[in-house]
């Protein structure tokens, strides 16, 4: 029954797209007392993102453990994402501090486990109505307002009312689109190929990465023993490898420092990749209309950080807005508390990706971080820190830190000095 507060609308919130954003957003506004339709073009409940890194970084364990999908995750095979960096100095490998506490992780899982698993959870969630085989054909618009969106099903054409409407439907999102959100994209200059593999073995059994300057490459091990295998070159390099993919990229992997026994492997899965990704951003919010996921920001697929900022971003609209949209608040006073702390939170990473994706060497301040956290575990740690996106990028570079790096680098030359002699 509508909620008198609610006269108007079928619903207080409806999202389009009921992939990680979507489910997470639909969970979250629903416990918190709102009426939510949640919108998943795909008929089919299995359906799954198949171009993805298939991990999700440490910053997103808490909207997991909300959610109440960790134990879910574990006993779904879900590896937790500890990883070790290649550099030109040598591997980077955080640890944690003899007596300390664990470093902080969340977990690696194959998409067509999460995906379905994540979209179950938002099914069985009371005030979530899953509304498959719904696409979004257009939106409903009164005095420049977002009031609704139009949708064709098997069923036919309807049109659902809501106080708001979520974009939740990936860097091509039809939303944003619909409500003429403007877009801007950043050049990637490096493409990229993965495929998953069966009985890969990784040193220490855990994640791996190569930062090759400018070419990429990482190794995640997932559950039911299948690792995702991902290559990221330089664009000049395009031509070569097209002439003969599955060569060139078995290639590349071997020719990886350390490389992981790719030719004793099962390979499970095509070699997918895209040789045009750029970054992209839009403003998170207009009025009636939020978008979260890869709808609002779309991160270099190299840092992997693509699902945590879903779920994250998902999390910090339900806690802006659930309020509001349950007739106890302002709706647009919440959309701009969301857009604040989503700028607030992302913006950095995304810069220092957007520069990053230029397929560039390193800068010399990531020279004196790279270098002196495969030399020290303080510094390692703190890698591991901002990898895991738990902390910003002027946490990275805070004085201490670098101050930290620069004593470590120049403890490390005089002992190369006095060893030479």
């Amino acid at each position: 029954m509508t909620r008198p507060e609610s006269a108007g609308h079928e619903y207080d919130v409806v999202i389009s797209g009921a992939s990680l954003a979507g489910s997470a957003a639909a969970i979250l506004l629903a416990r918190r007392g709102a009426r939510v339709a949640l919108l998943e073009r795909r008929s089919d409940p299995e359906a799954y993102k198949v171009l993805c890194t298939h991990s999700i970084t440490a910053n997103a364990y808490p909207v997991l453990d909300e959610l109440g999908l960790v134990p879910a995750l574990e006993k779904a095979g879900a590896v937790r994402n500890d990883a070790r960096w290649y550099t030109r100095w040598g591997w980077i490998e955080p640890k944690a501090a003899p007596g300390g506490p664990e470093l902080p992780y969340a977990y690696n899982i194959r998409r067509s486990v999460l995906d379905p698993m994540i979209r179950a959870h938002a099914a069985a969630t009371p005030g979530v109505d899953l509304l498959l085989g719904h696409q979004v054909t257009g939106l409903v618009r009164e005095d420049a307002r977002t009031v609704g969106v139009r949708a064709s099903s098997p069923a036919g054409e309807r049109e659902i009312r809501a106080r708001l409407v979520v974009g939740a439907d990936g860097k091509d999102s039809a939303v944003a689109k619909f409500a003429d959100v403007p877009v801007r994209q950043f050049e990637n200059t490096r493409f990229g190929y993965l495929a998953h593999f069966r009985d890969l073995p990784l040193a220490g059994g855990i994640g791996q990465t190569w930062f090759l300057e400018p070419d990429m490459a990482y190794a995640f091990p997932n559950d039911d023993g299948v690792t995702v295998l991902a290559v990221l070159p330089d664009k000049k390099r395009l031509p070569a490898f097209r002439e003969d993919l599955e060569g060139s990229f078995l290639d590349f992997v071997r020719a990886l420092p350390d490389a992981p026994p790719v030719d004793s492997a099962e390979r499970v899965s095509k070699i997918i990749g895209t040789i045009d990704y750029p970054l992209h951003s839009r403003r998170p919010t207009a009025p009636g209309l939020a978008l979260i996921g890869d709808a609002a920001l779309t991160g270099d697929p190299l840092w992997g950080v693509g699902c945590g900022w879903a779920l994250e971003s998902a999390r910090w609209l339900a806690e802006a807005v659930a309020p509001a949209v349950t007739g106890r608040g302002d709706l647009d006073t919440s959309l701009a508390a969301y857009a604040r702390t989503h700028g607030r939170r992302l913006r950095g990473h995304q810069q220092l990706a957007v520069d990053f994706a230029k397929a560039r060497p390193f800068n010399p301040v990531e020279r004196l971080m790279f270098s002196a956290a495969a030399r020290d575990p303080w510094v390692a740690r703190h890698m591991h820190r901002f990898a895991s996106r738990l902390i910003g990028p002027l946490g990275f570079l805070s004085p201490v830190a670098v101050a930290k790096a620069s004593l470590v680098n120049l403890r490390h030359r005089r002992t190369a000095a006095q060893t030479a002699r």
